[in-house]
Formats: structure tokens, sequence, C-alpha cells
């Protein structure tokens, strides 16, 4: 009886830990992938806010005029394609699309809006080339029309983390794409917190004043008699996110950003602020993101908890089964 009962523990052990590291390593691997096929929308508002908008004239151009004060709303949808030649069943690579347009509450009066769409590898959320359907649409507000860049396909055509974080976040420093400036910035690690009840990490991001565009603007809009003026465009942001770092969801973004258009003799901080307010997730949206994250870490924990448990368990049973195994042999001899 002793015999069986040592040889039960030694298989029990081996087993637990052979089960352990299937899970862990070859399961999870497989399993932990962003979908090919998300439907999401974020609403994220702001109040306070500068902001230059085009004023629709009746049987006219629109008329640029910057406005104070405003209530924003941003709303972002992301979906997958499907049809995309990267999209395999299996694999490791997706396509994601990005729908976004910034409005004005009171008046309803679109600020700007944007399509882009993109590769991404499953399990980094990184973005990724080859990749043969990735582009940018943006819309141009002033003259109501389209403007779309294509990518190339050897090249990612907005590197660095979109959309999400990678699967089991570490506490460190990650690249993390900035539309403003059209390429990666230092997201850093900067604390933890408790959303809700969920544990997530604090990054912070932040973007100098830098020189994006050149442009012609009326006079009238910098205050001046010239019909037109030739300015720099700088952008700055100043951007938080919430991430579960089990799954690497955002959970709560905050970005602050100012873009000033700035004349040859003019500095920092001397320029037409024709953007300069915080846009932070509402909280339905929050809500939403921490449901949904709760969902998942409980799936994944399958994965990745229940492992250890197992090593931890087996260990304790084929230990015990070797002192069992020894001792049964010392009594023998």
């Amino acid at each position: 009886m002793r015999r069986v009962l040592t040889f039960v523990l030694l298989g029990l052990g081996v087993f637990g830990i052979a089960t352990g590291l299937l899970l862990r390593f070859y399961a999870y691997p497989a399993l932990a992938k962003i979908p090919h096929n998300p439907k999401t929308t974020a609403v994220a508002q702001g109040s306070g806010v500068t902001a230059l908008v085009y004023v629709p004239q009746d049987g006219g151009p629109a008329k640029p005029e910057i406005r104070r004060n405003l209530s924003l709303t941003s709303s972002t949808y992301v979906s997958g394609n499907l049809r995309a030649p990267e999209v395999q069943a299996d694999s490791g690579v997706t396509v994601w699309n990005e729908a976004s347009q910034i409005t004005e509450d009171e008046d309803s009066l679109t600020l700007s809006g944007s399509v882009r769409e993109l590769c991404l590898d499953r399990f980094t959320a990184e973005a990724v080339a080859p990749c043969t359907t990735q582009y940018l649409q943006k819309e141009k507000s002033e003259n109501g029309k389209d403007t779309k860049i294509p990518g190339t396909r050897g090249q990612a055509q907005f590197p660095g983390l979109n959309f999400k974080f990678p699967f089991q976040t570490e506490k460190r420093t990650y690249p993390w794409y900035d539309s403003g400036v059209g390429k990666p910035v230092d997201a850093r690690f900067d604390g933890e917190e408790t959303l809700q009840g969920l544990p997530v990490y604090r990054f912070k991001q932040s973007v100098p004043a830098t020189d994006v565009d050149d442009r012609e603007v009326p006079g009238s809009l910098l205050g001046m008699t010239e019909p037109s003026v030739s300015v720099k465009l700088y952008y700055q942001a100043e951007k938080t996110l919430w991430v579960e770092p089990v799954t690497g969801a955002l959970i709560k973004v905050r970005q602050s950003v100012k873009q000033e258009l700035r004349t040859p003799d003019q500095n920092a901080g001397r320029g037409t602020a024709v953007f300069d307010g915080t846009l932070e997730l509402n909280k339905q949206t929050v809500d939403n993101n921490v449901r949904v994250a709760e969902e998942n870490t409980s799936k994944l924990w399958l994965l990745t908890g229940l492992p250890v448990i197992l090593w931890i368990a087996g260990g304790v049973l084929l230990a015990v089964g070797i002192v069992l195994l020894l001792a049964g042999r010392r009594r023998t001899a």
C-alpha cells in the first residue's frame, strides 16, 4: 500500500508540474492574443478648451475662428479588417481600423476627423510590417475634403505601441505612438493605482513643443492685417495612461494638448493657440473598460496563475513521493 501511494504521489507531482509548464509556455502564447475583430467605442470629453473651428458660411467657404471655453467630445471606434491578407485564423498579426472624430458640443461643429488602418503584433500590440493595407486618412474641416496618405508596405506607418500595451505589461518605458508628431514617444512607468478596485499601472508621456507643419493662414486669425501669413504649427502634449498589466488594456487616458501657430519672429508661448485643452475618457468608457478587463484577467488567470499553483502543488507531491521512496528503500536494505 505504501509503495502504491509513493508512486501515485510521484505521478501526480510530475503531472502537476508538466501541466503547469504546458499551460504557461504553450497554451498562454497561443491563446493570449488580441482579437481579429474588435468592436469598441471610446469617448473622451473636455471643457474650457480653446480651439480653432471652421464655421459654415451661407454660399461660401467655412470661416476659421478661434473660440474659447468650448466643451468637446472625441469619439473613437476600433474595428478589424478581416479581409486584409495578413489576417489568418492562427496568425500572429492582425489588422485594425480606427475612426476618430472631435466635435464641439454646442454647435456640433467638427474640429477634426481621421481614419487609419495598421497591422499589429497580436501579443505585443506593436505596429508591424510588411503591411498591405495601412493608411491614414484625414478630414480637412476647412474645405470638407479628405486626404488619404497610404503607407509603404515594407515599413510600419505607425511605429510603436498602438491601442494597448503588451500582455504582462512591465514597470518600464514603452514606445507609444503619438499622432501629433507622427512617431513613437517614450511612455514611462509612473506608479501603481487602483481604479474601481482594479489594479493598474500608470504611464506618462511628454512631448515637448515640436515643429510639425508649415501653413498659410489668414492674417485676421493672428490679429494681423495681411491677407495671408506663413506660420509654423507647434505641437506639445502631456498624456497619462492607466493600464491593466495582465492584459495590457487601456483603462483610462487623459491627454493635454497645445497647438500654437508661430510666425518666424515669435518665440514659444508668443504665438496664437489654435488648440489648448485636456480631454479624458468619460466615466461610461472607463466603467466598460474596467468590466472587460476584469473578465479577461479572469480568463487569463487559468494560463498564468493556475500554472504557479500546479508547480507548487506538483513540487510538494513530488518531494513527498521521493521522501517515501527513499524511506522505503532504506527499510528494505
